[in-house]
C-alpha cells in the first residue's frame, strides 16, 4: 500500500485498498500538487462499497430478475371520447386552473445530458430545434412556462437538474440570453448525483490521470437531488405543492396542463404520469403495469414476446400505455419517501466510456467497454397509494430529440412540430400545405408567448396569414 502525505490522503488511500480499486493511484507519481489533490477530493465522495455491491449484483453474479408472468395492463385515463368522459375532462380542467391560480405548481426540467449523440457539442437543452427561428430546446420549455405564468397570473417557478457534466455551460446560457424571459429568482439549478462507472472486471474507469469517470446517476436521483438541494425547501416557501416533471428533450411537452393537474388532484394522487399508445409493439418505451398489486414501469427489454405482442379482443395491444417519462409529482411524496429512506432499485447500461490505457493514453472506444449505473424516476411509482395515467395524443405531446438521424431526431421534431401547428391554422380554417403522407410542406412555428393553446390562438388568428413559405407567429408580429 503506498503511503499519504497526510491523515486525509491516507484515509481515503486506506478505502480504495479496501474496495480493491487501487489502479486509480498508478499515475500519482505523475501528478502535480493540484492534480492529487483534485483526484483525492474526488476519491473521497466516492461510495466504493455501493460500487462493488452493483458490480457484484447486477454484472458479475446478476441477482434472479423479478417474474413479469403475472403482468397485467394498468387502467389509464383515456383520452375523452363520450360526451360522459368530456365532462369528467372539463371537470378535472377547472380544478387544474383552480390550482394553478393558486400558485400551487412549479416545473421541474430533468436537464443532465449532454448533446453528444446529435452531435452538438454542449448541454442538450442548449440544441436549437424549431422549425423556423432555431429556437433551443431550453427556450421552447421557457416560454411554454412563460406564457402559463402570465394565463393564470402567478409565478410558476422552474427547477433544473442539471449533472456535473453541463451544470456550468447550462447557468451561463442562462445568464448570457437573460434567463430566456423569466425571472432570475424564479429559476433555480441544481446539480444530480454521480456515480463511477466500472469496466467488466468491476475496476472503476478513469478518463485521465487524477479523474474518475463519472455519470449522472438516472433521472431516479431527482428525489434526492430536489431534497438536497433545497429546492423542496423553496418550494415549501412558495406554498408550492404539484411539482411537474419533464425531460429536456420533448419539443411538444405540455409542461402546465390543467386537464393532468387536476385529474391528479381529483384522484389524491401522489404521483402521476402521462401515457402514449405505442406505436408499434417492439416500440423501445417502458410499458405501466400491475405487478403484485403495485404500479409500475416494465422495461420494454424485460417484456417476454408472447407479452410484447399479447393482442386484446378488440385487436389493440394489451401492454400498450407506454411511458413518456411526463409526471406530476407532491412535494410531501417526495418528503416522504426520503424521510423514509427511498431507495429506488438500481438498472446497469453496457456503454461506450472513454478511458486512459496503462501508458495514460486517452481511448474513445467504438463499442461498449464499461457499465453505467442508474435509477429510474418511474420507480417510485410503486410506492404511491394513489396514482393516475392519463392516456395523450402523441402527435401533439411527445416527439424527444434523441437521435443525430432518423427516429426520434430534430429533424423529426422539427416536423411534429410543424405538423402541431399546423393543425391549429387548419383548425382556425386557414389552409396548409400537405405532402402525400399528410405532413405539412412548410416549417410553421407558433410562439407560446403568442398562443399557449389553440383556444386562444383561435380568438387572435391574424387575418393575413400566408402558407407558401415558412411561417412564424409569435409576439412581435
Amino acid at each position: 500500500m503506498i503511503s499519504g502525505r497526510n491523515k486525509k490522503e491516507q484515509r481515503i488511500i486506506e478505502k480504495v485498498y479496501r474496495a480493491e480499486q487501487e489502479h486509480v493511484f498508478r499515475f500519482l507519481d505523475k501528478l502535480s500538487d493540484t492534480e492529487r489533490e483534485a483526484l483525492f477530493n474526488q476519491l473521497d465522495k466516492i461510495d466504493f462499497s455501493l460500487i462493488n455491491d452493483l458490480y457484484n449484483s447486477l454484472i458479475k453474479d446478476p441477482r434472479e430478475t423479478t417474474d413479469n408472468a403475472d403482468l397485467e395492463p394498468a387502467d389509464y385515463i383515456p383520452v375523452p371520447a363520450t360526451e360522459k368522459e368530456k365532462e369528467y375532462t372539463e371537470k378535472a380542467r377547472k380544478t387544474g386552473e383552480q390550482a394553478l391560480l393558486k400558485g400551487r405548481v412549479a416545473a421541474f426540467l430533468v436537464a443532465g445530458g449532454q448533446g453528444t449523440r446529435l452531435g452538438f457539442n454542449g448541454p442538450k437543452g442548449c440544441f436549437p430545434v424549431s422549425p423556423v427561428k432555431n429556437k433551443t430546446l431550453f427556450q421552447i420549455h421557457a416560454e411554454k412556462i412563460l406564457a402559463a405564468s402570465k394565463k393564470y397570473g402567478v409565478v410558476i417557478p422552474w427547477y433544473i437538474m442539471t449533472s456535473q457534466a453541463n451544470h456550468n455551460d447550462t447557468v451561463n446560457y442562462f445568464e448570457d440570453n437573460n434567463y430566456l424571459g423569466l425571472n432570475k429568482q424564479d429559476v433555480m439549478f441544481f446539480k444530480q448525483e454521480m456515480l463511477p462507472a466500472v469496466d467488466k472486471n468491476g475496476k472503476i474507469i478513469m478518463d485521465s490521470e487524477n479523474h474518475i469517470f463519472m455519470s449522472p446517476n438516472g433521472h431516479g436521483g431527482s428525489f434526492s437531488a430536489l431534497l438536497n438541494s433545497g429546492a423542496v425547501t423553496d418550494m415549501k416557501k412558495r406554498n408550492i405543492d404539484i411539482i411537474s416533471y419533464f425531460q429536456v428533450d420533448n419539443v411538444l411537452v405540455k409542461i402546465i396542463d390543467p386537464v393532468f393537474i387536476g385529474y391528479h388532484i381529483m384522484q389524491n394522487s401522489e404521483m402521476s404520469s402521462k401515457m402514449a399508445v405505442k406505436a408499434f409493439p417492439e416500440e423501445k418505451v417502458g410499458v405501466f403495469c400491475i405487478r403484485n398489486n403495485k404500479l409500475t414501469v416494465i422495461e420494454y427489454s424485460d417484456l417476454s414476446k408472447e407479452q410484447m405482442y399479447a393482442r386484446n379482443a378488440d385487436n389493440s395491444l394489451k401492454f400498450k400505455a407506454g411511458s413518456i417519462a411526463i409526471h406530476l409529482i407532491n412535494r410531501d411524496f417526495v418528503v416522504h419517501n426520503m424521510k423514509q429512506g427511498l431507495t429506488l432499485p438500481f438498472h446497469v447500461a453496457h456503454k461506450k466510456i472513454p478511458y486512459i490505457d496503462n501508458e495514460g493514453i486517452k481511448i474513445t472506444p467504438d463499442k461498449p467497454n464499461g457499465y453505467k449505473f442508474e435509477t429510474f424516476v418511474f420507480d417510485a411509482l410503486s410506492r404511491t397509494t394513489s396514482s393516475v395515467i392519463m392516456e395523450i395524443k402523441r402527435e401533439e405531446e411527445f416527439s424527444p430529440v434523441k437521435n443525430r438521424e432518423g427516429t426520434d431526431s430534430a429533424e423529426t421534431a422539427k416536423q411534429d412540430m410543424s405538423d402541431f401547428f399546423g393543425n391549429w391554422l387548419e383548425k382556425a380554417g386557414i389552409s396548409v400545405p400537405k405532402d402525400s403522407s399528410g405532413n405539412v410542406k412548410i416549417p410553421v412555428e407558433i410562439s407560446p408567448l403568442f398562443a399557449i393553446d389553440f383556444e386562444e390562438f383561435e380568438k387572435k388568428c391574424p387575418d393575413n396569414i400566408k402558407t407558401d413559405r415558412p411561417l412564424y407567429i409569435g409576439p412581435e408580429e
